[in-house]
């Protein structure tokens, strides 16, 4: 009776803040809801706030209920790597109201990073959260590929007749929808980031599959995702991909079957390519700049990435310390432009970021923001370094999934914008709360994703 007692108060004494168990319906509900941006903006902030209320309602005690000690630190210091330079560089920014707003504004990341992390900081968390966007990515492929035999994806189409019944406004315009040079899958026609989408979130289908269903599983939704990335992905998608498939696929399959799947992969490409009149035109394009002999072709390849990576450095050699600001790339545009005057590649206006995480943040944000960002990657890499085999296993997928979204010898979204910016967090929330989880029993293997 005694004891009953005594445990019972040490539980009052440690409260548990109410409500966190659904942390993982919340990270899940965020993703589901990208294809609506307002509403999965909506959901993160109230899942910011709602970290916010119970944390200050319990006090910041029972901390390590949630996160341990290790995680919470890891979390916050990735956002710090990423926040901290966008705040120094709006100091002097080209527009410095606006950077000092997005930079405050930016601040709601945090508690939703804890809130992220405490989602997979258990068993049941991880089974749940990193299953989830298991399944999210194979019904979002499962869809892409009814468009891609049958023009018309069908959770896009459900979303824009739900979007003209309340607004009586479509998602996207005729014009948007002409322009279209890929399909859009879930995300439409106006939002072609389902490509470089899919090829991030790529490992948590293929470790699911491969620890659900072995190799014939990773097999098939490799190739699935696969096939929907020739017709979705631009070039950066694909080689996103193939960094996925390669370290997802040794380990399971060993060197020598990996590389007939890599094979087996090609003929695909190049029998997608002779049928596919999109497909084809990315490719050609791709291989002419390869060969071509002057920087004119190249840069016509790269669909205008050489003349904004030349204005990146000029602005990275007026504004070395701290850039020229956050998010200030296309108001410097004009003054670094080394092709002013001329029609660029990707049509009119100038161009709105650098394309490329190392010259994105070195002209934004200076070599304060390199060094920032170089600081959070180490720390990120020590915990690995040092976490143990079992850690190391279940933060596989999100290590691998935040490793390909961050290459740096590939080209980028902007990520200090809302959408990629968030994505990016999210995936190192995923990856700090699954490698420093809380130690818990062990248990009987189910096959779940760890």
């Amino acid at each position: 009776m005694t004891s009953s007692t005594t445990t019972t108060d040490a539980t009052a004494r440690t409260p548990r803040p109410v409500g966190w168990r659904w942390a993982p319906h919340w990270v899940l509900a965020f993703v589901i809801l990208w294809p609506a941006p307002g509403y999965a903006e909506g959901v993160m902030v109230l899942g910011a706030l709602a970290a916010i209320v119970h944390l200050v309602g319990a006090r910041f005690r029972g901390g390590a209920q949630l996160l341990s000690a290790p995680a919470w630190a890891l979390t916050s210091v990735l956002f710090f790597a990423y926040w901290l330079p966008q705040l120094i560089s709006a100091v002097d920014s080209v527009d410095v109201g606006r950077a000092l707003r997005e930079a405050l504004v930016d601040l709601r990341y945090l508690p939703f990073l804890w809130l992220v992390a405490s989602a997979v900081a258990t068993r049941r968390g991880r089974r749940i959260t990193l299953g989830g966007l298991a399944v999210i990515v194979a019904v979002w492929t499962l869809d892409a590929l009814c468009e891609v035999f049958f023009g018309t994806s069908p959770l896009f189409f459900g979303i824009d007749q739900l979007k003209q019944l309340i607004s009586n406004r479509p998602m996207c315009t005729l014009e948007q929808v002409a322009a279209a040079d890929r399909i859009g899958g879930v995300l439409g026609p106006c939002n072609l980031k389902l490509g470089i989408v899919l090829a991030s979130l790529a490992p948590f289908a293929l470790y699911w599959s491969g620890r659900r269903f072995g190799t014939a599983g990773w097999i098939v939704a490799s190739a699935a995702i696969g096939i929907v990335l020739l017709f979705a992905g631009s070039r950066a998608s694909w080689l996103t991909y193939g960094l996925v498939l390669l370290f997802s696929g040794w380990r399971l399959l060993g060197w020598r079957r990996l590389l007939i799947v890599f094979a087996a992969a090609a003929v695909v490409t190049v029998v997608v390519t002779l049928t596919s009149p999109l497909v084809q035109e990315r490719v050609e394009r791709t291989v002419t700049g390869l060969s071509a002999a002057d920087q004119a072709g190249v840069d016509d390849a790269l669909a205008g990435r050489t003349r904004i990576w030349g204005a990146a450095l000029c602005m990275v050699r007026e504004n070395p310390i701290n850039g020229v600001g956050a998010r200030g790339f296309r108001e410097a545009f004009p003054q670094c432009d080394p092709h002013a005057g001329a029609r660029a590649a990707w049509g009119d206006g100038p161009a709105f970021h650098a394309h490329q995480i190392v010259l994105e943040i070195g002209s934004e944000t200076g070599l304060i923001g390199l060094l920032m960002w170089l600081a959070g990657v180490a720390m990120a890499w020590r915990a690995w370094r040092f976490a143990s085999p079992a850690a190391r296993e279940q933060a596989r997928p999100a290590m691998l999934a935040l490793a390909v979204t961050v290459f740096p010898l590939n080209t980028h979204l902007a990520f200090y914008s809302t959408f990629w910016g968030g994505f990016t967090l999210l995936l190192s929330a995923l990856y700090a709360g699954s490698l420093l989880a809380r130690v818990e029993p062990a248990q009987p293997d189910d096959g779940a994703v760890r």
